[in-house]
């Protein structure tokens, strides 16, 4: 397959680039810093020559959006929801203009489109969408991926949960204060944790791709998720640390401040569920925390 990865530089892009490479596909990733023979330089909000590209192409994945660790100011709240959405409008513009537009997009959104849920698994026939800065960021950004339809082209809107790996994302972090007897539970321990690992990602990808009965949204998570204090726990065992010191919601107010982030990102309890994928005959390779947690350690 011909695959273009729109902010393909980051975390989750390197990932898929690295998957699908290995397999023979053609990948180019559409960034503003191009290195290498395969990337294309755009700027995320105007047509330009990197159009082209998507001719004749099987595929199109965005992935472009600011990282939301950070802290929510006017100026970081604003860039967060252009970033996603000028992005996500421009790809239609080009596709709009394609004579051979790819066959599908697959458009990043996130599992934090649901509301704060402890006991209510979030599916995506069922789940409850809320209204917050976070939730209302996804809502705008998934409006705009499904807003036009005058080109017939599967759209399917990933709504991704934490991805584990020991390349990007949170889970290295996670490891590093585990390891300096810092991982304890954040918060009371009782919000959930939805996550999957990064090769479920992308096989969780291909899979999308491969069965055309899937459109619309897709929670890409596994169907395990469990408390913030039973996954501080289990990574604790996972690298051998037996003391984990906790963290209360005043204390994680206070850190959040130095190292410009939000608590939200730790205490959301964002308890998610794959219905989607399962029901179409996806299997996880890693399942459980537990098996997670062995492959990355």
């Amino acid at each position: 397959m011909k695959i273009v990865i729109a902010g393909g530089t980051g975390f989750l892009g390197k990932a898929l680039q690295k998957y699908f490479s290995e397999k023979n596909n053609e990948v180019f990733i559409l960034t503003r810093n191009p290195k290498q023979p395969d990337e294309i330089y755009w700027d995320a909000v105007y047509l330009g020559e990197w159009t082209e590209i998507l001719e004749q192409a099987d595929v199109l994945i965005n992935l472009t959006g600011k990282c939301v660790d950070c802290r929510y100011t006017d100026e970081n709240r604003k860039a967060i929801l252009e970033s996603r959405v000028k992005s996500t409008e421009v790809l239609q513009k080009a596709i709009n203009l394609c004579k051979n537009p790819p066959d599908v997009w697959l458009n990043s959104s996130s599992a934090t489109i649901y509301v704060h849920a402890e006991t209510q698994l979030m599916d995506e026939d069922n789940g409850v969408i809320g209204d917050d800065f976070s939730m209302n960021i996804c809502k705008n950004w998934e409006q705009a991926f499904f807003a036009d339809n005058s080109v017939p082209i599967r759209k399917v809107a990933l709504r991704t949960s934490i991805v584990l790996g020991n390349e990007g994302g949170g889970f290295p972090k996670m490891k590093m204060i585990s390891r300096l007897g810092l991982g304890g539970k954040q918060g009371n321990g009782q919000q959930m944790m939805s996550w999957i690992h990064e090769k479920d990602f992308c096989r969780a990808v291909e899979f999308i791709i491969e069965h055309q009965e899937l459109t619309k949204k897709v929670n890409i998570t596994t169907p395990n998720p469990l408390k913030n204090e039973d996954f501080m726990k289990h990574l604790r065992q996972s690298i051998g640390m037996p003391i984990g010191i906790n963290s209360p919601v005043f204390l994680l107010e206070m850190a959040s401040l130095f190292i410009r982030t939000e608590t939200e990102l730790l205490l959301k309890s964002r308890n998610v569920y794959p219905k989607r994928l399962l029901e179409n005959g996806f299997k996880f390779e890693f399942p459980t925390i537990n098996q997670a947690f062995a492959d990355l350690n």
